[in-house]
This record gives structure tokens, sequence and C-alpha cells, in this order.
């Protein structure tokens, strides 16, 4: 008898799947029409048939010159939004010329120091007419903030931008790292953004809730859902603290998931996320506007199971990945390019995996009806049995406390590794086939030369800086930054006197100390 299959959240797969597996199933209740409620079959109701889903591509390097010249690029070669990569220092809210920023300036992501990266970031692109999302999450709110004083100096006013800021920092504390403030200032700070984009910015995106990093650190797809809509629902909970309506902010919510290559799995996944939030939102929040209700993401597919070895095979796990989430019914994809797992991506890589969204969106037909897996035995099935895992694990977390409680307890890192260990022991046995890594080997690899940064990159940055302060009135800088304090001790929304610091060329690592003055800095329990 043939060993029973198992998923990559650990459940049965069936060899056959029929009738009885869909038994007490009720269309109406559990599947509706595509872009109504439960929204288990998308989110509008002609998705792709009219027009395809946002072609991001991930980038960003080095300088800001160098990330525009790439930008430039990837806009001449059709993509529909720019997502920006941003390097470790920026990310953790610290300028380019900081001891602890020595070494990694520019290498995951491009150095934004201040307003004057920004502009040169984004010159000659059209801000009112592209849709830019950019990976940030503790000082998201900095970055947002120099992407509007940069708009308003070309005369486009907040309400004519789009995009999306991550900015979801609890993800920060489970599976990333790069956090700044405790988890209490934290949900302050991305509540007042919620509260600033509704008055200034209303067609921006606030949040992406990420799974995204859960998954890349070893969550499973069931994980990865319970986890990220327990995050949602604790930045819900804290808007709503503030004094925001959830039909205010709620629409401006979106999402953030991986792809992986077992399509049937993530579909269902997909699928499974979707039904689960519209009930949240209707039944706990008591949302009334179907933009609340609608579980609207992004996707990325899966770097974690991208390989150094035969990295041409990437290319074939890239497709089926991205295939996987437009079955799905993402609102976005960026697709990895093939040497991701080698280094940044060469030009012709990242052509390369564009090339990959316009062959399924213009060369087959999954664009031209919606939804093609709706009441499909095995999809139907694994929807329903990842709904109910997900539940499960997120009355798990609701037990402990809700997600900051968990996250303090170390919950849901204790659960992710758990599961990483897993896998990683299947690999090692076998037991789990990674063509090129652990059978069909090659005794030799082909050269590749992949792109590397160049480190003169930093001593730029950081004579950038030096000239900055030399120029700009210093004076009038510290004054701001005491008004970033004072809004902090108190109740007034940061981002107002946040952008005035900025507009006055305050730098993003000014800015975070300002904040952790008051706040402090986030120290994990296993740390001591």
């Amino acid at each position: 008898m043939a060993e029973e299959a198992r998923s990559e959240s650990d459940l049965p797969i069936r060899q056959t799947y029929g009738p009885d597996d869909l038994a007490g199933f009720d269309p109406a209740a559990q599947l509706g029409e595509p872009g109504e409620f439960p929204y288990t079959r998308g989110v509008y109701p002609s998705m792709y048939t009219g027009r395809p889903w946002t072609m991001r591509q991930y980038a960003g390097f080095g300088t800001a010159k160098e990330s525009n010249e790439r930008y430039h690029q990837l806009v001449a070669a059709g993509t529909g939004g720019l997502s920006v990569a941003f390097d470790l220092p920026t990310q953790m809210g610290y300028d380019s010329d900081e001891p602890i920023a020595h070494g990694e300036v520019g290498k995951v992501g491009v150095a934004i120091d201040s307003i004057d990266d920004m502009r040169i970031l984004f010159d000659g692109l059209p801000l009112d007419e592209v849709s830019t999302s950019m990976t940030i999450n503790a000082p998201g709110s900095v970055l947002l903030l120099l992407y509007q004083l940069v708009a308003e100096e070309h005369g486009i006013p907040g309400d004519k931008l789009t995009g999306t800021i991550q900015n979801d920092v609890l993800k920060e504390y489970i599976a990333r790292g790069t956090y700044i403030y405790p988890p209490k200032e934290s949900l302050r700070l991305v509540s007042d953004v919620f509260a600033y984009c509704h008055q200034e910015i209303p067609r921006w995106n606030t949040i992406s809730i990420s799974g995204y990093h859960m998954a890349e650190a070893g969550a499973t797809p069931v994980q990865e859902i319970a986890f990220t809509l327990s995050n949602a629902i604790a930045y819900v909970r804290a808007a709503q603290a503030a004094g925001l309506d959830v039909d205010d902010f709620a629409p401006r919510l979106s999402f953030f998931f991986v792809a992986r290559t077992t399509l049937l799995e993530e579909v269902a996944k997909f699928r499974a996320a979707r039904r689960i939030w519209a009930r949240v939102m209707r039944d706990d929040f008591g949302a009334t506007n179907p933009k609340s209700l609608m579980l609207r993401f992004h996707t990325q597919t899966a770097g974690v199971q991208l390989t150094a070895q035969q990295p041409e095979v990437n290319l074939v796990r890239v497709a089926l990945q991205g295939l996987g989430a437009v079955l799905g019914g993402t609102q976005s994809l960026h697709t990895n390019s093939f040497d991701e797992a080698i280094a940044l991506p060469t030009q012709k890589a990242a052509r390369l995996a564009l090339r990959t969204q316009q062959v399924i969106a213009y060369e087959t037909d999954v664009t031209k009806t919606v939804d093609p897996f709706a009441g499909s035995y095995a999809v139907e099935a694994m929807t329903d049995e990842i709904e109910e895992a997900a539940l499960e694990l997120m009355q798990a977390v609701e037990d402990k406390g809700g997600a900051v409680a968990a996250i303090e307890e170390g919950f849901q890192k204790s659960e992710i590794e758990r599961s990483a260990y897993r896998i990683a022991l299947e690999i090692d046995n076998k037991e789990r086939t990674i063509v090129g890594l652990n059978r069909f080997r090659l005794d030799l690899e082909e050269p590749y030369e992949p792109l590397r940064v160049d480190p003169q990159i930093e001593r730029e940055q950081v004579a950038r800086l030096a000239a900055l302060r030399a120029d700009r009135d210093n004076d009038a800088v510290l004054e701001a930054l005491q008004s970033l304090r004072q809004a902090a001790e108190g109740t007034d929304n940061v981002l107002y006197p946040m952008k005035e610091a900025l507009r006055l060329r305050a730098t993003g690592g000014e800015v975070a100390h300002a904040l952790r003055d008051v706040w402090g800095t986030y120290i994990p329990r296993d740390a001591f």
C-alpha cells in the first residue's frame, strides 16, 4: 500500500477525491459568486478577464541612482508597479554613516537616508501613474512621508498617489527581526499611519500584513495564514482603540503571501484566507463596507525554494509558483529572478522574471475565466481543511491573549521553527525531493557571474550624508525632531511633525533615534 501523501501543512492528501469528500458542502455559503461574500472565488466579479493583476518587480540595490536606472528599465519592459527593496540599515532606522551600518550599506536593497536620496530614487518616474510598493516596516512612516514629499515637489497631491507600505511590524518579532520599538509603541505608529493616510493619502494601502516572511522562515501554509490573520486582527483592534472607525481604514488593509511550488495547496490556501477574513471582519468587527471584508493581497514567489545549484531550474519553479498565485486570485505578483539564491538579480534575470508573468497573463487561458478550480473535489476539500486548521491555530493565539501576547511568549516563533526543522529533516533524509539539491544533481555546476555591490557605495553614501548635514539648517532640524519627541510622548499623530522634520532634511536615522528616545528599543526575551 502506498504511503499516505502529506501536504506542506502536514495534512493528508488523498489519492483521489470525489463527492464524498464534499459531504455537506454548501456552494452558496462557502463559495458564493466571484466578488461577493465570502469572496472565496475572488474579490472582484471579473478578476483577470478584464485586465491582469499588477505585475510588480521587487528591485533596489546600491545607490538610489542605480535603483532608479533599474526602475526605468522595468517600466520600459512593461511592469505596472514598482516594488522597492531597502538595505538593512534603512530597514532598522540607522543612517549609512553609523558604525552599526558598516558593511551593509546598499547590500540587500537601496540605501535611503534622506529626502535627497528619495528624490534620486524616483527621478523621472510618473508617481501619479505607477503604483509603488515599499517593503519597509518599523520605519515605514518615514519612507512613506519621503515619497509624499517628493511627489509634492513635482506637483502631485497625496490623493493621486497609489501604492503600499508593508508597515507590518508584528511579523518582525515573529520571523524577520527588523523591529525597532516595543510592540505597543509599534502598534501606535501603525495606527497613526492609518489615520494620516485616511486624511492625506486616501488611495494608499496603509499596511501589507505579511505571511511571506513567516513562510520564508519555515511556516506552513496553515501557519502562514493563521498567524498573518491573527496579526491583522491585532492591527484592527489597535486602530479601533485609537478611535478609528473600522470602515474608515479596513478598505486600505492589504496582505502579502508566498506562493510555493505545491500549487494545489497554495490555491486552496488563498481561497481559505479570503473566506476567513471576510467572516472575521463582518462577524467580529461589524464591518459593513464590502471593501472592508475583501482580503486583497500581493504575492511573491517563494525565495526559500530557490536553489543555488542549477539556478536555471528556478525559472521552472517560479513559473509554477506564479501560476499558483494567479489561480489563487492574487491582486499583484512579484516573480523572483532565477539567480536570487546566489546574489542580487542581474538585469536579464529580472526581465525574465517579468516575462514569466506576461506569459501566464497573455499566452495561457487561465485569465479567461474566474476561479477555474471552483467545484474541484480536491481543491474545495483542501480549502475546507486548511480553513479548519487555520481557525484552530488562530484560536490558540486568541487563547494566549492575542497576537502581541503570543509574540511576547514566543508562541508563533516556536511553532514556525518546529515546522522548519521538520522540513529540513525531510530534505536531509531525501524524503522530500529538491531537484538539483538532493536528487538529479550535476557533478560540476556551470559557472555563473552574479551581480555584486561595489563597496565604494558605502563611502559615497557617507560622504553624501556629511554634505547634507553641512548644507541644511541644523537648528531647524533639531527643533523639528524635538516636536516629534513631544508628539510621541503624548497622543498627537506623530506623522505630521515627522513629515516636517523630513522636509527640513532630517535623516531617517535621526527620526528613528528621536522616537527611540521616547519609546525605547525592543529587546526580545530570548536575548537575555
